[in-house]
C-alpha cells in the first residue's frame, strides 16, 4: 500500500506538521507536497478555499500522491458545515477520490459526530457505499485489498469551532471511529463572541483550546490546530498537539514575495 504518511506520524507520537492547499490545480499540488520532507499532511480546503470538491479535489490528490512513498497525506476538507445534513455525500466524494482522510467544519454534537463515522466507513461499520473504479488505484491496492483496510486507514477529522462544539467536546471525542478534533481558532473565538487571532487569541479562548486538548487526549484522541506561521507551529508542538498547520500555500506565496522583494530593495533609497 501507498504511504499514509499522517498515520505513520501519528504511530510515532511526533508531531504530525502539514500545510493548507486553497487553491486549484495539478501542479500546485504537486509543487506543495513536494516542498519539504517534513511535511506529513495537506489539507485541500473545499470549504473557503478555490478547490472544487467535484472534480477539482481528484486532480489535487492525484497530484500530492505522485510525488511517490514519501508523499504527504492527502486529506480534504468538505464545505459543508456540520450544522448541515448535507455532508454524507461530500464525504462520499472526498474518500472516492482516493483522500487519506476528511475533515468535517463545525461539529457540535455526538450525533453528528457519530454520521461522520457512518459515512467514512464500509459496512458493517458505516454506510459507505463503493463503486469508484479509481479509488483504489489512489491508495496503490488492488479493490480487495483497500475494501479490506479503508476502515482503519482512512483518518476522521471533526472540527470543534462552536459555542455547542465546546459545550459537547466530550462527548464528540468519545465517539468511536473519530480520529482526530481539530481546532479552528477563528471561527471559535468569534462563536466565543470574541475577536480572531491577530495574531493571540483572548485569554479565555485559549483557556477553550487547552481544554480540548486535554479532553482529546484523555479520550485517546489526536488534537489539531491551525497555525498560520512556523512560529506559532513550534508552540503548539511544544504544548502536545499531535497535527498542526503550518502555513498556508497563500500565506506562503504572499510572505516569501514580500520578504525577497523587501531584501531586493533594502539598498534603494
Amino acid at each position: 500500500m501507498t504511504t499514509h504518511a499522517l498515520r505513520e506520524v501519528f504511530k510515532s507520537n511526533k508531531t504530525a506538521f502539514g500545510t493548507w492547499i486553497s487553491l486549484p490545480g495539478y501542479f500546485h499540488a504537486r509543487t506543495v507536497a513536494q516542498a519539504s520532507t517534513r511535511l506529513s499532511w495537506v489539507m485541500i480546503d473545499c470549504e473557503h478555499g478555490q478547490v472544487p470538491l467535484h472534480p477539482g479535489v481528484s486532480e489535487s490528490i492525484a497530484a500530492i500522491h505522485s510525488v511517490g512513498s514519501g508523499a504527504p497525506s492527502a486529506l480534504v476538507r468538505v464545505p459543508a458545515t456540520g450544522i448541515s445534513s448535507s455532508t454524507s455525500w461530500q464525504i462520499k466524494y472526498a474518500l472516492d477520490a482516493g483522500a487519506r482522510g476528511v475533515l468535517v467544519p463545525m461539529v457540535s454534537s455526538a450525533e453528528k459526530a457519530k454520521e461522520v463515522v457512518m459515512d467514512s466507513r464500509f459496512p458493517p461499520a458505516g454506510r459507505r457505499g463503493f463503486g469508484n473504479p479509481f479509488t483504489h488505484g489512489t491508495w496503490g491496492v488492488t479493490v480487495p485489498q483497500y475494501l479490506e483496510s479503508a476502515n482503519k486507514e482512512v483518518t476522521v477529522m471533526v472540527q470543534i469551532e462552536t459555542k455547542e462544539g465546546v459545550e459537547n467536546m466530550k462527548d464528540i471525542a468519545a465517539v468511536d471511529g473519530i480520529d482526530v478534533l481539530f481546532i479552528g481558532p477563528y471561527d471559535l473565538s468569534m462563536s466565543l463572541g470574541h475577536p480572531p487571532p491577530s495574531p493571540d487569541l483572548h485569554p479565555s479562548v485559549e483557556n477553550v483550546i487547552q481544554e480540548i486538548l486535554r479532553v482529546a487526549h484523555s479520550e485517546g484522541k489526536k488534537c489539531a490546530i491551525y497555525c498560520t506561521s512556523g512560529e506559532q507551529a513550534a508552540k503548539r508542538s511544544q504544548e502536545g498537539f499531535d497535527m498542526i498547520n503550518v502555513i498556508s500555500d497563500v500565506g506562503a506565496i504572499s510572505d516569501s514575495i514580500s520578504l525577497h522583494l523587501q531584501t531586493a530593495s533594502a539598498g534603494q533609497n
